[in-house]
């Protein structure tokens, strides 16, 4: 099995939605566009990973927004050492196809007092929805190992939310640890490095907002 040496998560620049959250009422969510300074996190995201690469390859899996699309395009990675495909399993949390701005703020207290890992969107899909469909993802992801000329970098371009539930779900951590992180910033990248006994840590923490609660699940 060619176990990479780095997984890197890219959060995708700053979209439309970003900017002003008005925008949901008339472009669907998977079509909204990075604006200028989101091509210019990009950019700088794509200067980081053009040196953090060097001259290995890459093998690179894309959420299907537009906005995550057009970030992997802003990093200018040489198109002969990257193997990509769009990853739906990647994509936003669903919230259901055209949004109210004043009902997605109702939505998003109601969350923030519900919990971001079960609350449910009304005509969408919960934390937990978007946990699962990132394990299926894993379990192709750790397939792809398998080949011997497996490349030594992989590279996810998703979203924030999802960012957290995949370090979730790789590093076994509880719900509640999950609660207390913050989503990182347009454009910032967590990687999972691969030490000399074989295992993977994250590169730097995800911000904490506050500190989890424990439970002793043996008892």
């Amino acid at each position: 099995m060619a176990r990479p040496r780095r997984i890197v998560l890219v959060r995708h620049g700053e979209s439309e939605g970003n900017a002003d959250d008005t925008v949901y009422e008339r472009v669907p969510d998977h079509a909204l566009r990075l604006t200028a300074t989101g091509r210019r996190q990009a950019e700088e995201a794509g200067l980081r990973l053009r040196e953090l690469f060097g001259g290995e390859r890459v093998s690179a899996y894309v959420s299907p927004y537009r906005r995550t699309l057009e970030t992997f395009r802003c990093f200018g990675l040489d198109p002969s050492l990257v193997r990509v495909r769009e990853e739906p399993r990647l994509r936003e949390q669903d919230w259901g196809n055209w949004q109210d701005r004043e009902d997605v703020r109702m939505q998003k207290a109601y969350r923030d007092r519900y919990g971001h890992f079960f609350y449910r969107f009304p005509q969408g899909e919960s934390g937990a929805d978007v946990y699962d469909r990132v394990g299926a993802f894993l379990e192709s992801l750790y397939r792809s190992f398998e080949a011997p000329d497996h490349p030594p970098n992989v590279l996810l371009v998703t979203h924030g939310l999802t960012m957290r539930l995949f370090c979730m779900r790789w590093f076994h951590w509880s719900v509640a640890e999950f609660e207390s992180l913050s989503n990182p910033g347009n454009g910032e990248s967590r990687m999972l490095v691969l030490d000399e006994r074989g295992r993977y840590f994250l590169d730097r923490p995800f911000e904490r907002w506050c500190t989890p609660e424990t439970y002793d699940i043996t008892g």
